[in-house]
């Protein structure tokens, strides 16, 4: 259990509250928001967008939390994965005809890069808009990593914004490629080696 003036990490047992503090953190996500552009399907889709590729994590619990919930990070251990099946049908359901084709390399692309070895994995880390800047994403990451460390494991995530990308980095992941498909914007895989 990590401590600092954020408190303890501890696990998310109210998967409501983490839900939705994802859910507002990615509200401005540009990734997201490219293929959820509508502000109603975004609140519509998205929930259970989260649920289906990072949602594992609550059972496994390895869904972290700092303050009740003010930040979430949604960890998969080596060998659980996100829902596939579920992440597909709310995509194409979520997704207009035109935009399809672009999804589609996207997601593509995304699995081309992510890593086969046994590691661990970063669907999704999100702090409430209201308390952004302060740390807290800092800590959840640092919290993981001493985990990742442990179990002498890779960590893998995708970076959505160049601050994103900053922020990973300084726990030592890093770029391996960028993610670009017709319209969207770029996202960047990244790869953490463990630290003895």
């Amino acid at each position: 259990m990590a401590t600092d003036q954020h408190g303890d990490v501890t696990a998310a047992t109210d998967e409501a509250r983490a839900i939705a503090t994802i859910t507002i953190a990615f509200s401005g996500d540009p990734v997201v928001r490219w293929f959820l552009r509508h502000p109603d399907r975004y609140l519509t889709v998205w929930p259970a967008m989260v649920k289906a590729f990072g949602g594992a994590a609550f059972a496994e619990g390895t869904a972290d939390s700092l303050d009740h919930c003010r930040a979430v990070a949604l960890w998969l251990p080596p060998g659980v994965e996100p829902d596939d099946a579920a992440m597909d049908a709310l995509t194409a359901d979520a997704v207009s005809a035109e935009d399809r084709a672009d999804v589609s390399a996207f997601t593509e692309q995304q699995g081309a890069f992510h890593a086969s070895e046994p590691h661990w994995y970063l669907p999704l880390i999100g702090v409430d808009a209201a308390t952004q800047g302060r740390g807290y994403g800092s800590v959840l990451l640092r919290h993981a990593t001493r985990r990742c460390d442990r179990d002498g494991l890779p960590a893998f995530l995708e970076a959505t914004t160049t601050r994103n990308k900053a922020l990973y980095g300084r726990p030592g992941f890093e770029e391996l490629g960028v993610i670009q498909a017709g319209s969207s914007p770029p996202m960047w895989p990244m790869r953490r080696s463990p630290r003895r």
